[in-house]
Parts: structure tokens; sequence; C-alpha cells
């Protein structure tokens, strides 16, 4: 679906018609596109969905694909748009973890032994990533970035978080400062499990940690900042790979996004930090079984078309 919108033979996505509205006023005429107005509330509706579901083990990349189905945002712009609007949230983070990034440029600057390995521990985790998402990202979106994958990996990766919280023992490393370049490379690994649809990039590395021998804070701690360069790295890399599908009448969609993205995870990253202080992921397994059932149920009925 093109989001050009507002000028005849831009690909209207209302049977290649333009809904505007005019207005006059003393000062002159003015034109709303009411197209254009409904992918701002769409963008709006995505941003939100990514902020409250990056960090959280429910796999953002799965809602956004199920909520751009049953918005009409499928076309290959969306998926720039779904890449890029995770950037909000990762600022949300930065914010929330100034302090310790503070602390680790000022400690690099200064030759902290604890700042450099940290830094290296991040790097290692990161590379993982990078080389396997280049070697099979392509691949990966083409075939994999369907509804019925999504929910298929929402009830396997609910077993898993189920099996991993009745099996997680007492804890070998309380803080990332603990970490080994060992124990950041493991972490990596389990990360690009993430690049299946469904699975959940926080999902994988939080549990994964945990199941790795990291506390619930140190996993999660950790899993926050691999996200960082992650995402960033991610949301870069796809705005410059599709620069060509782009243009200037798109920043308004990107804005509201990155916006909405922002504010929301802020607010979730905020809660999570508290609530995994007394609580575990099971309800997060449930809720993913759950949701993953009812989009197969309804796909196999008819009842919500899935856009594939």
């Amino acid at each position: 679906m093109p989001w050009a919108c507002g000028h005849p033979g831009r690909g209207s996505p209302v049977s290649g018609q333009t809904l505007i509205i005019r207005a006059t006023s003393n000062t002159g005429a003015s034109v709303l596109d009411l197209a254009q107005w409904i992918f701002l509330a769409k963008a709006a509706v995505m941003g939100v969905v990514e902020g409250l579901t990056e960090f959280l083990p429910i796999s953002s990349t799965g809602h956004l694909i199920l909520t751009g189905s049953l918005l009409g945002f499928t076309d290959d712009k969306s998926k720039v748009f779904d890449i890029a609007i995770q950037t909000g949230a990762i600022f949300a983070v930065m914010i929330v973890y100034w302090q310790r990034l503070r602390d680790t440029v000022t400690g690099l600057g200064q030759g902290s032994a604890q700042a450099r390995r940290f830094t290296l521990n991040v790097a290692i985790a990161f590379a993982p990533a990078v080389v396997l998402g280049l070697a099979f990202g392509k691949a990966i979106k083409a075939h994999l970035f369907t509804p019925t994958v999504v929910a298929t990996t929402f009830i396997l990766g609910a077993f898993v978080i189920l099996w991993a919280e009745r099996r997680v023992s007492e804890a070998r490393i309380e803080s990332v400062d603990q970490m080994t370049p060992w124990d950041a490379l493991k972490v990596g690994l389990v990360q690009c499990f993430a690049m299946i649809p469904g699975t959940s990039r926080s999902g994988a590395t939080i549990i994964g940690g945990m199941l790795l021998g990291l506390s619930r804070k140190a996993a999660t701690d950790f899993s926050f900042y691999l996200a960082m360069p992650t995402l960033i790295g991610a949301g870069v890399y796809s705005l410059y790979k599709e620069r060509a599908l782009l243009a200037m009448s798109d920043l308004p969609l990107f804005a509201v996004g990155l916006l909405l993205s922002f504010v929301s995870a802020w607010i979730c990253v905020r809660w999570l930090l508290r609530y995994i202080s007394s609580h575990t992921f099971t309800p997060f397994a449930w809720y993913r079984i759950a949701f993953g059932v009812l989009v197969l149920v309804t796909a196999h009925f008819g009842w919500v078309t899935w856009s594939e």
C-alpha cells in the first residue's frame, strides 16, 4: 500500500482518489488531506505498540507485524518504518540509564578497567547480530515476516519462558560488571534467535541470560544495554539501505512514530525495572500463548483477514 497521499498519480490508498476537505478562511484557502491524517493516526498507533512491546518478552516486531496487518500498514516502506521507530524506544532507555552511560564514557576517558570491560562486553555481544543480520536478514524478512509465523513463534517462545522460569537456579552473576567476554558472547548468540519475528529480542536476551547464570536484574540490564547498538544500528542501516523509498513528505509519519515510541517505551521501561524486582516473566508467557492462539484461530476460521 503506497504511503504517498493527497496527490493524484502518486498512489492514493482510496481507489486512486484523494480525499480532500477544502476549508476557506479570511486569509485564503487551505487544504487538509484526510488520508494523510489517517496515516498519521496509524503511525501513532504503531509507535505506541513499538514502545510498549520493545522491552517486554513478547516481541515488538511480532506485534508490529500483526498491528500493521490489521491497519493495512504492510508495504515495503512500512517495514522500514517499523525498524526506524525502534530508535525512539532506544532513546527512552538511554535516558533511563543515562547515569551509567555517562559514567562509562567518563571512565573510558580516564582509563577505567571497568568501563573498558563493560564496553567490550557490549561490543562482543553485538557482533553476532551484525554478522548474522547481514547474512540472513533479507531472506528472513522475505519469508518469515508473516502473521502466521509470528503467532506460532509467540506460542513456542512462551513454552521456552515457562520452562526457563522453572529451571532457573541460583545466579552466579548479580551485576553486568561481573560478566566476562565469554558470557557476553553467549548472550549475543542467544539474541540472534530474535531475528525470527515473534521470538522477542528482549525475551531472548533476558531469558537466555538467566539460563546462562545471570540474575534477573543483570540479564534485564544487559538486555537494555545491548539493545542500544543493536536497534540503533538496525534503524540506521535500514534507513540507508531503503533510502530510495523515502521522501521528505514521509517525515511527519516517522516523527509521530518516533515520538510515541519514545514516550511509551520510557513508561514501560521504568515499570519493568520495578516489576522484575518481585515478579517472574510467567504472565508474559501466558499472554503470548493466548495472543498466538487468538491469531491462529481467527485466521483459520476467517474471522480476521491477516495480510501475509
